[in-house]
């Protein structure tokens, strides 16, 4: 399980966040592994039973009211009981004022404490947005990712079979590349993948022969993405190699990416054979099916229509001697 220091939060996500760090500095190097925000009301109120104290802690105007309605040694009581749990952090939001006591209990504790200007809400959904993004199941897949048409694509295959070379013509034809051989991809919803480069390769590709070349520099900013949904796997295999492939397009196949299933194509390669057309294709088609036309059953429905029409009209002709 990947962890996280406040102190990354807090440089990553200090002007987003508008943040100002009040007390606790020397708890900065605190971790915490959850992507869940909790607003500790009941907590505040003395009920701790399921109080997910691991969690980062944000106090808005409710729990702040509260506070600030206490006397002074209950005030202390309450504090100390929540400080006392192994928080990594607390926010408190509409950059309200807290009581001096609050900063002296969280130097004690080593407990950073933060004001934001944003609103509860909105400060609690940004926070989770970008702990979601930090904390997201990811894989490491050997290929290259493309956006076609708005339709993102990633290429499998064994190296030297020319992902890269058909990256490098679709990119000079106007579309654009996320990754290229090491493909980060992460699972932020129940099927919802999202693929990037790495910051090491950034949007280098090798071309055999050639060698290393930046397609940013290349072909400008429009020639990449820095990320894309993967909504279609292409797999590119040698011809000899396969024992059986799709003719007709009516059987789809899939395939699973951290527990999240899309649809593949496997296409068999030969020396000549256009993979930019054929992969534009392929993206034209899948957009077609998610307006709800399948070319392929369409086909075969018109194919069986017409085979029933002869045999009709066959029928009617087979005693007809004028």
């Amino acid at each position: 399980m990947e962890k996280l220091t406040v102190k990354e939060l807090f440089e990553s996500r200090k002007e987003i966040l508008e943040l100002t760090l009040l007390s606790g500095a020397e708890g900065l190097d605190n971790f915490f592994e959850s992507r869940e925000v909790q607003r500790p009301s009941m907590a505040l109120m003395g009920w701790y039973e399921e109080f997910a104290y691991e969690r980062v802690q944000v106090l808005g105007k409710n729990e702040m009211s509260y506070l600030q309605s206490l006397e002074k040694d209950k005030l202390r009581g309450v504090i100390e009981k929540l400080f006392g749990f192994d928080i990594p952090c607390v926010f408190i939001s509409k950059n309200i004022v807290p009581p001096p006591l609050m900063l002296e209990i969280s130097d004690n504790r080593k407990i950073p404490l933060f004001v934001s200007r944003l609103s509860t809400v909105e400060l609690m959904n940004k926070i989770s947005v970008w702990l979601d993004t930090v904390f997201a199941p990811k894989v490491y897949v050997h290929g290259t990712m493309m956006d076609v048409y708005g339709m993102g694509m990633l290429y499998t295959g064994k190296s030297g079979i020319g992902k890269s070379e058909c990256a490098l013509d679709l990119v000079e034809r106007g579309h654009r590349l996320v990754a290229d051989d090491v493909v980060e991809i992460k699972k932020h919803s129940e099927n919802v993948l999202t693929a990037s480069g790495t910051n090491l390769l950034g949007h280098h590709m090798e071309i055999r022969g050639v060698g290393i070349v930046d397609i940013e520099r290349l072909f400008g900013v429009r020639a990449i993405r820095m990320q894309k949904r993967v909504e279609l796997e292409v797999r590119l295999a040698m011809w000899e190699e396969l024992e059986d492939y799709e003719r007709l397009g009516l059987e789809k196949q899939f395939t699973t990416i951290l527990g999240v299933q899309i649809p593949i194509v496997t296409i068999p390669v030969s020396p000549g054979k256009n993979l930019t057309a054929i992969s534009e294709v392929i993206a034209m088609n899948f957009m077609l099916r998610v307006f709800g036309e399948n070319p392929a059953m369409s086909f075969v429905e018109r194919l069986n229509e017409e085979i029933k029409r002869k045999a009709n009209l066959q029928d009617y002709l087979k005693n007809d001697f004028e």
